[in-house]
């Protein structure tokens, strides 16, 4: 069997091989497919309600990002991370509104890129604060202090004070024109799709960089016993504040990304229920794998869509029921969320990346797969 098909017959014979991105030539083909779908595929033929329900993928992958190294790869529980998503979003809106900026950054379209990179960093610092708990609790301690993050910086600062800068009130809103990225208008689905996959493609490849450097090992020999990774002379405080730095980082990303999809944003848009919904993505899409967090990402938000486009057939189909249902859609979609995690920590406790490691592997070892 040819080597160019079946990574069975591969060997390798330097440390590059071994650890190449793609190492057959198989692989390089099924990736450019997948480059092909996402660039070309996808914004040819997807409606701009398609282009919308991508774009809220992309949005949860990179909003659980950080959740999945807080808690797949260092082992430190969180469910406050929708507080440093809403920093992000709100550090670039308040840049973009309010900053004074020169006229030739403005001419050139740099006002928002600057601001995703200044909310992001923003929001990593913030998000290092209330990681500074983690140095002296774990576990159940350490979930009290990442909800206080939550209600601290959503529900107290940005409700009550940070929104009301510029006597707007609880919103602001987003002129049409002030999302640009250089001489690019970000404004239909269609361009914030493209910048979405650009953002999701940057910080995945950043992040699986990260894991197969020596942070990343540090982060997972943490995860697996702090204590022996201190005996090993890890530095656990450092590396534990790190891996909060970077989580808050790609959350700034994905805040400051969202406002190109909004005409106006409040606090509303980033409830303590957003950070739950990304713990439970990473739990369906398998903990510990970048992988499960796309697999995950994309599980939830088709599901609901899906669901939501059932109720309404229901609708046209005259049954009285499914107009409440549709009413009260979103108590409908907790419960299916709940329903889910419960369905998958019983029947797949390992996630989609698990089946998806396993699908691989039947092909990869084809025709040795028992």
């Amino acid at each position: 069997m040819s080597t160019t098909w079946l990574p069975c017959s591969v060997y390798h014979q330097n440390y590059a091989q071994d650890h190449a991105w793609w190492q057959t030539n198989f692989i390089k083909g099924k990736m450019l497919v997948l480059f092909l779908v996402l660039f070309v595929g996808i914004p040819l033929y997807a409606d701009s309600y398609w282009l919308s329900v991508c774009n809220s993928v992309g949005y949860t992958v990179l909003g659980a990002l950080g959740v999945q190294l807080l808690i797949g790869f260092c082992g430190q529980v969180t469910l406050g991370h929708a507080a440093f998503l809403a920093v992000g979003a709100y550090t670039s809106t308040l840049m973009i509104l309010e900053f004074p900026w020169p006229q030739f950054l403005l001419d050139w379209g740099l006002a928002y890129p600057i601001s995703i990179l200044v909310a992001a960093l923003v929001s990593g610092v913030w998000c290092v604060i209330f990681g500074l708990p983690s140095a002296k609790v774990k576990g159940f301690y350490l979930i009290l202090t990442t909800m206080a993050a939550q209600f601290i910086t959503v529900d107290f600062l940005i409700t009550q004070y940070i929104s009301q800068i510029g006597g707007r009130g609880q919103a602001f809103s987003l002129p049409p024109g002030t999302i640009k990225f250089g001489p690019w208008v970000i404004d239909n689905d269609l361009k914030v799709y493209y910048l979405m996959i650009v953002l999701v493609t940057l910080s995945c490849v950043v992040m699986i960089n990260l894991l197969r450097s020596r942070v990343g090992r540090a982060w997972v020999a943490i995860r697996d016993n702090d204590i022996s990774a201190e005996v090993m002379g890890i530095n656990v405080v450092k590396y534990k504040l790190l891996a909060f730095f970077v989580a808050g980082f790609i959350g700034g990303v994905a805040g400051a990304f969202w406002i190109s999809n909004l005409a106006a944003i409040s606090p509303e848009h980033f409830p303590w229920f957003w950070s739950l919904w990304l713990v439970g993505v990473i739990l369906i899409g398998g903990v510990g794998s970048i992988h499960g967090t796309v697999f995950g990402s994309i599980f939830m938000v088709v599901v609901m869509e899906v669901l939501q486009l059932l109720i309404m057939y229901l609708m046209d189909m005259g049954f009285a029921w499914a107009e409440p249902l549709f009413m009260d859609f979103l108590f409908v979609k907790e419960a299916a969320f709940g329903l889910a995690i419960c369905a998958f920590m019983i029947f797949e406790p390992n996630g989609l990346a698990y089946r998806w490691w396993q699908i691989k592997n039947y092909f990869n070892l084809w025709p040795f797969s028992y």
